[in-house]
């Protein structure tokens, strides 16, 4: 298995960061406060973009460094590219309230 640098700061966070490019297909180890979790990704992941980390039910928050920073707006799977074309911000809206 290669070794892929990710970020994964919280336990709670439902995606990691790409530290570098990460080929479809790849199985990168995500680690933060003692867990370690084994991903394998579906798709390519660029430098500095997210992927799931965990499955995403539609509707659900999507959490990175222990923040929200929207929500599913379709299914994510583990491994899954998470950006706009899967994601709906939440911030800086006056129509969504962030708790």
């Amino acid at each position: 298995m290669s070794e892929y640098k990710t970020l994964f700061l919280n336990e709670k966070d439902s995606v990691a960061v790409a530290l570098s490019d990460i080929p479809a297909g790849a199985e990168v180890i995500v680690k933060t406060e003692g867990i370690e979790k084994t991903v394998r990704i579906l798709e390519p992941i660029r430098f500095g973009h997210k992927f799931a980390v965990r499955a995403i039910p539609q509707g659900d928050d999507i959490i990175k460094y222990g923040e929200v920073i929207g929500a599913a707006v379709a299914p994510i799977d583990a491994g899954e590219h998470v950006h706009v074309h899967n994601l709906e911000g939440k911030r800086g809206r006056g129509d969504k309230v962030v708790q």
